[in-house]
C-alpha cells in the first residue's frame, strides 16, 4: 500500500505482472506529486494553483503531440502512448487536487462522489486500461471500488484533515439530520449523535464497496488478486472504525503487519 492519500491504493505489488508495475509506479507518482501540490508543504494557494495548472497545460501538451522537458511527463507520455491511456483521466485528478485548495466543505453526499470521481476513479481507469479491461461493468465496478477507497480514506482521517487544512468532506445535510456540528470536530467530541453518522458513512461506504467487489473475481491471476486484496484492505479499515466505536479523534485506523495474513487469506 502506499502512504498519505494513496495509501488504501496498491502501488505496483509484487502481485501485478512484472511489465505493468512501471507505468503503474509512473501513474501514482503523477497522482501523489499533483496531491502534494494541494495538500503538503507550506505555499499559499495561489502557488498550490499555479503548479497545478502548470500540470494540466503539460497535460494538455501532451495531448498536442508537443514533447516536455520534464522527465516525469517525458515518461508520462511514454506510457500514455504506448498503451493508449486517456488524459482526461489525468486532468480529472489535477481538477480534483485543484477543488482541494479552494473547497473544504461539501453540501451532500452527491457532491463528495462528485470529488470521488476525479479525485480516486482515474486510478482505477488507468490500470483497467493497462489490463486492457474496459467494458462498461468493469470501468462501472472499479468506480465503486476507488470512490469507496477514498471514502475510506476521508472517515479515518477526519480528523487529520479538518486540524491540518480545516476540510470537512463530511455530507453537511448529513451532519445537520444527525445534530453534529464542527464543534464536535473541534472538541473530537465522539458522542451519540457522532456515532450514529458515522456509522451511516461506513454502511454505506462497505456497500458501495461490495457493489465493485465482482470485479476482483472476473480479472484473471495475479491481477484480480491485487484487486481482491486492495478491497479486504478498505474493508478491515471500515471493521476498525467500527470496532474504535467510531472514535477516530483519538485512534486512526491503519492496517498493521498482523492483517496481512488475514487480508490474503479472505482475497484468496
Amino acid at each position: 500500500m502506499a502512504v498519505g492519500h494513496y495509501e488504501n491504493f496498491p502501488v505496483a505489488s509484487l502481485l501485478l505482472p512484472a511489465p505493468l508495475r512501471e507505468p503503474i509506479r509512473l501513474i501514482y507518482r503523477f497522482a501523489r506529486s499533483a496531491d502534494d501540490f494541494a495538500d503538503e508543504g507550506s505555499d499559499p494557494p495561489h502557488i498550490r494553483l499555479a503548479k497545478l495548472n502548470e500540470y494540466q497545460e503539460r497535460l494538455s501538451a501532451i495531448e498536442r503531440g508537443k514533447a516536455s522537458n520534464d522527465p516525469l511527463f517525458r515518461a508520462l507520455e511514454k506510457v500514455i502512448r504506448r498503451h493508449s491511456l486517456p488524459i482526461p483521466l489525468f486532468k480529472d485528478l489535477v481538477d480534483a487536487f485543484t477543488q482541494d485548495v479552494k473547497k473544504k466543505r461539501y453540501a451532500d453526499f452527491g457532491e463528495v462522489m462528485d470529488y470521488c470521481r476525479r479525485s480516486a476513479n482515474p486510478v482505477g481507469r488507468l490500470l483497467l486500461y493497462l489490463f486492457k479491461r474496459t467494458t462498461d461493468l468493469e470501468l462501472r465496478q472499479s468506480d465503486a471500488i476507488c470512490s469507496a477507497l477514498q471514502l475510506i480514506n476521508f472517515w479515518q482521517d477526519v480528523d487529520i484533515d479538518y486540524r491540518r487544512d480545516n476540510r470537512i468532506y463530511l455530507p453537511q445535510d448529513e451532519m445537520a439530520r444527525h445534530g453534529v456540528t464542527e464543534r464536535h470536530l473541534a472538541e473530537r467530541r465522539c458522542d451519540a449523535a457522532w456515532c450514529l453518522l458515522m456509522e451511516e458513512q461506513v454502511k454505506k461506504t462497505r456497500q458501495l464497496m461490495l457493489s465493485g467487489a465482482p470485479l476482483g473475481r472476473a480479472l484473471p491471476g495475479r491481477i484480480g488478486l491485487e484487486i481482491r486484496a486492495t478491497i479486504q484492505g478498505g474493508l478491515r479499515i471500515l471493521e476498525k472504525i467500527e470496532r474504535a466505536g467510531y472514535d477516530v479523534f483519538h485512534t486512526r485506523p491503519v492496517l498493521k503487519a498482523l492483517d496481512w495474513p488475514l487480508l490474503l487469506s479472505r482475497a484468496l
